[in-house]
């Protein structure tokens, strides 16, 4: 995520009107299957995007989605480019020091690394992080070599070419490429970090928020949560 000034969000936060609008649009990065990627027809799809499309019906709402790079996906919901982040992010303090979150819609999901290398020392490695992730800050806490990548893709295709010895990111983004690739393999235990997945918005826009955490919490109370999560993310826990 890129940087911003404690003075630019103030002014961005203190101009922000309630939430009183027709279109709500939906902020995704479409690169980071299976959350969000576009399809072969050129749309959105996915987890996500099976879900906001959900959550908007439940919520009587009428929403459009638009795609942004990951690296700027906060400042460009706080300057008012869309109005919801809804793209796999995981609840931290930090970037809830800059917007707001919903309650998760799914639980702590593991990450995991993959490397070419069997048995592969983490802490003495060079591992590729996409960049303002949770995985990114992990691999300074373990003391291992962090170079960040803009997109998932990148990551993975810096292994690939040995720019890095592995990888970090979700284990249900890293697994189809485990399975389909013969020289991939997934080093040392799973990961639990962050605190959830949930949806961003604005802290100026409280009534928004609270209109998808009540969409939100309808989809756990039936189990319609927990049926889309088995479907897209069949390793992760349910509700």
């Amino acid at each position: 995520m890129k940087s911003l000034t404690l003075a630019s969000i103030v002014l961005v936060l203190g101009t922000g009107a309630a939430f009183a609008q027709d279109v709500v649009r939906m902020g995704t990065e479409g690169a980071y299957p299976p959350y969000n990627f576009i399809n072969d027809n050129g749309e959105i799809d996915g987890f996500e995007r099976e879900l906001g499309d959900e959550l908007c019906a439940r919520a009587e709402l009428t929403c459009e989605w638009v795609t942004n790079d990951w690296d700027s996906i906060i400042p460009n919901l706080v300057s008012g480019n869309y109005d919801t982040i809804i793209a796999g992010m995981s609840i931290t303090p930090e970037r809830d020091e800059v917007i707001d979150f919903t309650q998760p819609y799914t639980q702590p999901d593991p990450s995991a690394v993959v490397g070419m290398i069997d048995g592969l020392d983490l802490a003495g490695a060079v591992i590729a992080a996409q960049t303002g992730t949770i995985q990114a800050g992990y691999v300074a806490q373990i003391g291992a070599t962090l170079v960040e990548f803009s997109s998932p893709d990148e990551t993975v295709a810096a292994v690939r070419n040995g720019e890095v010895d592995a990888v970090i990111a979700d284990k249900e983004f890293l697994k189809p490429i485990v399975e389909e690739e013969a020289d991939m393999m997934f080093v040392g235990e799973d990961i639990l970090l962050g605190g959830g997945i949930g949806m961003g918005v604005r802290e100026s826009d409280p009534e928004l928020k609270a209109t998808f955490d009540a969409a939100i919490q309808t989809m756990k109370d039936d189990g319609t949560l927990n049926a889309l999560i088995s479907k897209w993310l069949p390793a992760s826990a349910l509700f």
